[in-house]
């Protein structure tokens, strides 16, 4: 009888561990899923050239970082955004881009997008952080590799 208790009592803590994943699964896939909304939205400003999309994209106080030509250079998200002209550019139909990789640990999260364009090739790290309940980047770092002609 003790054999037959102790069996049922592994098998209902394993099927309530096994519960407990999913749910936790479920929820990182959700947060991911939210997480990736201005991620969608900074590609559909490049796309398109549209500025309201990198609005919904970066938090007011986001910064751009990048190291070029021994100098380390930062820029403000209204300065980056004010340079968008509202229209495509003229070889967008070269040009391929997506997100690499997320990660996401409570609030905070990180993801890598590729800017495959055809004179250079840009890597870009975005930090980014759940504020108020809406998924914002934060911050981007990148780095652009020339493409050889």
């Amino acid at each position: 009888m003790r054999k037959i208790v102790f069996a049922a009592a592994l098998l209902l803590s394993v099927a309530i561990a096994f519960t407990l994943r999913q749910a936790t699964i479920k929820a990182q896939n959700a947060e991911e899923t939210a997480a990736r909304v201005p991620l969608e939205n900074y590609l559909k400003g490049h796309a398109t050239g549209d500025g309201e999309f990198m609005k919904k994209a970066f938090h007011a106080d986001a910064k751009l970082f990048w190291y070029r030509d021994g100098k380390l250079n930062q820029r403000s998200s209204a300065e980056y955004i004010a340079g968008f002209s509202g229209k495509p550019a003229a070889d967008e139909a070269q040009r391929k881009r997506w997100i690499e990789s997320i990660k996401i640990t409570g609030n905070a999260g990180f993801a890598v997008i590729v800017l495959d364009y055809p004179a250079a090739k840009f890597t870009d790290y975005m930090s980014l952080l759940k504020i108020d309940g809406e998924w914002k980047i934060i911050n981007k770092t990148f780095y652009s590799e020339p493409k050889s002609k």
